[in-house]
């Protein structure tokens, strides 16, 4: 049988409302990622290969500068639809659309190899659920 998880929002939030620690295993380290939508790979193509028409001097028939105009909005639009999540070094829960604080920042490797040598204290539920992963 499942067990209740039952979320940490003691000192969780801050004066702004913005997430302090991770509500699941209290860890106050935390880090900001962009999380993009899955069509960024196929874009990122599509525009290496468009530089690669241009280069060749293909880039002067008029369909292809408007093809061109138009990965270049689709490129641009993408970085738009790109939000902040807010990711916990200890236990790796993902936050989003929460108010995300000053304080924190990207990824950084000092900060991650410091809390992975630290004991973390999951709740009892999602140690259940590691172990049964690893057996």
């Amino acid at each position: 049988m499942g067990q209740d998880l039952f979320p940490r929002w003691d000192e969780a939030l801050d004066d702004a409302s913005a997430l302090r620690k991770c509500i699941v295993c209290g860890c106050t380290e935390m880090y900001t990622r962009k999380n993009l939508p899955q069509v960024t790979p196929v874009i990122v193509v599509l525009a290496f290969l468009g530089a690669t028409v241009a280069l060749l001097g293909y880039a002067t028939n008029p369909l292809v500068i408007v093809l061109l105009g138009v990965l270049l909005a689709v490129d641009v639009l993408t970085l738009f639809w790109a939000r902040r999540q807010l990711v916990c070094y200890g236990c790796g829960a993902i936050y989003w659309a929460m108010r995300i604080a000053r304080y924190h920042h990207a990824w950084d490797r000092t900060v991650a190899e410091r809390i992975g040598k630290e004991p973390i204290e999951l709740p009892t539920v999602l140690i259940e659920s590691a172990k049964k992963r690893e057996g």
